[in-house]
């Protein structure tokens, strides 16, 4: 298996969890994993985004543009910003919920998910988009936007893993309290 994956968000949503969990199930599975992630001004609201690799043949951490095989985004701005790493026949997984940067909010420019959205439409044939605003809402807790987006992203066929692999890693890192909600977000149908 080789797999390069870019996860992409704003602080606080998970991102580097994510990142943490699939770069585990690779590792539980034998393959060597490399990642890089880059969290700048993450506290702040700042972008969040992780570069992992899965494979025997990698040398460095950082994937090449136009060649990640999947972005799960977990904020639609920051996955339009990414959209260069994808290979031309990769998946995008992305939340509709956008996350205003701090600098767009200072100079009142507009933003929207919906126009970020219709942007990855018409770049990108992969693509899921997952509302995990009502999903979460659903659920009774924001907390779990990165599990349900590693479901979506496990449905795709692109992250070669299944749920219950995911679901391993989440028990061995999480408190027992937690299992229950994630594993209703990894198994969510939309």
């Amino acid at each position: 298996m080789h797999k390069n994956i870019v996860l992409c968000g704003v602080g606080g949503q998970g991102t580097v969890l994510a990142s943490k969990l699939l770069a585990a199930c690779a590792m539980t599975k034998g393959l060597k994993v490399m990642s890089a992630e880059t969290i700048g001004m993450a506290q702040r609201g700042g972008s969040v985004f992780s570069h992992l690799r899965i494979g025997e043949d990698i040398l460095t951490p950082m994937i090449a543009k136009k060649t990640a095989d999947i972005i799960i985004g977990f904020e639609p701005g920051e996955a339009v910003r990414m959209l260069p790493y994808l290979k031309d026949d990769g998946a995008v997984v992305v939340s509709n919920k956008a996350v205003m940067p701090i600098t767009a909010s200072l100079s009142k420019s507009d933003y929207s998910a919906e126009q970020m959205i219709s942007y990855l439409k018409s770049k990108v044939s992969k693509l899921t988009v997952v509302d995990t605003e009502a999903a979460c809402k659903k659920l009774g807790t924001p907390k779990v936007m990165n599990v349900l987006l590693l479901g979506a992203a496990v449905r795709t066929g692109e992250i070669g893993f299944t749920p219950n692999e995911i679901m391993e890693e989440i028990k061995k890192r999480m408190p027992e309290k937690m299992y229950a909600i994630n594993e209703q977000a990894l198994f969510y149908e939309f």
